[in-house]
């Protein structure tokens, strides 16, 4: 990674929610092995700041981020722990201020003409768009790209294996995130190697 944007790493990042720490070294090993680097872990969960550190440690292929970021000092956590990038689904000037301050490549969130302006002008280019489907999905997005073409996204929220090549064939988006490649059943039965094929097809999307 060259540090320098979230947008590039992968079609897909993962959106990881890690319920027992213990799962998210193998989690993070397979979704390495299936092509898919850059992986958000959503600080939802206890063991989330656990399981962030574990595989900045364990699983140097991946890229580990910190989503569900909603204050400073989900920031200053998240980065102590190894978060090499930060995901947020809204934003405020305190939050942008403690994520530009961070250090690492963030994506803060948005679902507004008004936000997405706003945030060009503090010099920020690339955002999440969330919640992407109840926000408008592929029209909406589509619709930003002539009056802000320098807007590119990372469209987040009911996006599916079906609908993400949609959202990819758009010039303004980067990359997708999504969790369909981590189905519950999966992970609770820790059957690594679905997850793996998932992400592979998952990696494979253009």
């Amino acid at each position: 990674m060259t540090d320098s944007s979230v947008l590039d790493l992968a079609p897909v990042v993962p959106v990881v929610v890690v319920e027992d720490v213990a799962d998210a070294v193998p989690l993070a090993r397979a979704l390495v092995a299936g092509g898919l680097r850059a992986i958000e872990v959503t600080l939802r969960t206890p063991a989330a700041l656990d399981a962030i550190r574990a595989v900045a440690d364990e699983v140097p292929d991946a890229v580990v981020g910190a989503g569900t970021v909603i204050s400073p000092q989900n920031v200053a956590d998240s980065v102590a722990a190894g978060a090499r990038f930060l995901v947020s689904p809204g934003w405020t000037d305190t939050l942008l201020d403690a994520m530009k301050k961070s250090g690492v490549p963030f994506l803060p969130g948005v679902s507004t003409t008004s936000e997405v302006v706003a945030l060009l002008e503090r010099g920020v280019s690339e955002m999440k768009f969330f919640p992407a489907e109840a926000a408008g999905g592929v029209p909406y997005l589509k619709s930003l790209a002539g009056p802000l073409p320098q807007a590119r996204f990372c469209p987040t929220g009911g996006v599916s294996l079906g609908s993400a090549p949609s959202y990819l064939a758009l010039k303004n988006v980067g990359c997708v995130g999504g969790s369909w490649m981590l189905p519950a059943d999966a992970v609770a039965a820790k059957d690594w190697a679905r997850v793996e094929t998932l992400a592979r097809e998952a990696a494979g999307l253009k």
